[in-house]
């Protein structure tokens, strides 16, 4: 594993965890929209939601089994404007991708993202408050030029939703990676972005497991390993990168196996746990949780086995 640091003056972010984890929410809802063909009850499962399962059972439940719906965040509609930018970046002539271009496609980015989630606009009832936000857009897309030049890239894929089954008949793994490149001697490269700032060193294991399990994806359903994982955070100017290896896959595809045993023996048993962390006080559902006195709300007849393909224990 390799961190690369750039030293600048960066713009007051949230740390990465909130602020990327509101991304990845956002990533996943766009995840569940592309699998049109999946069958209600057929299990999936990303990245994100098996880290929410990690870090607490009623976090899964609530975003899985019940469909809660969470408020808008800056955080979050800033990390989807920003990859939008990213994304559409690409679409010019080489030539062009300078930073006053990608500034240029804010306006139209910002407009395609409030029809899609008009609820984001109440964010900023004052047009000051928006004029600040769009400016710290623009500052990640600043930092985002002095990791790379885009003029240098042409990239294979982006936004690209993979997927494929664990076994026949279990859990779709599936994800949707910010971009793949593939160098002339076919090495593959997964670059993700990140718009927080990179973890403190030791924190890392939740970024590279998402990376790592896309590695596994992409393995599986292409015969290719991945040469490099790289994740961009924007929020500090850092680079983070990992070479993984075919026996990093046999462990991934072993945690993988075992963070979906557990959602399945939840399921039967109907106990989804709450697991109380310094993260619960930025928790959309906290006034629900068990664990703060909250009261759950009833899940549904069906619902579980729609959602995930396991029937509850009678």
């Amino acid at each position: 594993m390799t961190v690369q640091h750039l030293d600048q003056d960066t713009p007051d972010l949230p740390s990465a965890t909130l602020a990327d984890d509101a991304v990845e929410e956002a990533v996943e809802v766009a995840v569940e929209a592309a699998a049109t063909e999946r069958p209600p009850s057929r299990p999936g499962l990303s990245p994100s939601r098996a880290n929410d399962f990690l870090q607490c059972p009623q976090l899964f439940r609530f975003r899985v089994i019940d469909r809660l719906p969470e408020p808008p965040s800056s955080a979050a509609a800033r990390g989807t404007l920003v990859h939008a930018v990213l994304e559409h970046l690409f679409d010019l002539p080489a030539a062009e991708r300078t930073l006053a271009a990608a500034h240029a496609l804010l306006p139209d980015q910002w407009a395609t993202l409030l029809e899609r989630s008009p609820a984001i606009g109440e964010l900023f009832a004052d047009p000051a408050d928006l004029a600040e936000w769009l400016t710290s857009a623009e500052a990640l897309l600043g930092t985002y030029f002095t990791l790379e030049d885009p003029t240098r890239i042409e990239p294979r894929e982006r936004e690209l939703l993979v997927s494929t089954e664990l076994d026949e008949g279990g859990p779709q793994l599936r994800g949707i990676i910010d971009r793949v490149d593939v160098a002339p001697n076919g090495w593959v490269r997964v670059v993700d972005y990140k718009t927080g700032r990179s973890p403190r060193a030791g924190y890392e294991s939740s970024a590279l497991f998402q990376m790592r399990f896309y590695a596994y994806v992409i393995w599986r359903t292409r015969g290719v390993l991945p040469k490099r994982l790289q994740l961009e955070y924007l929020g500090d100017g850092v680079i983070l990168t990992h070479e993984p290896t075919e026996a990093e896959m046999a462990t991934v595809e072993a945690r993988v196996r075992s963070i979906w045993g557990g959602i399945e023996d939840a399921a039967r048993s109907g106990d989804w746990r709450p697991r109380t962390s310094k993260l619960c006080d930025w928790c959309s559902f906290k006034a629900l949780c068990p664990a703060f006195g909250g009261t759950p709300p009833e899940i549904p007849e069906g619902a579980i086995e729609r959602s995930i393909g396991v029937v509850p224990a009678a």
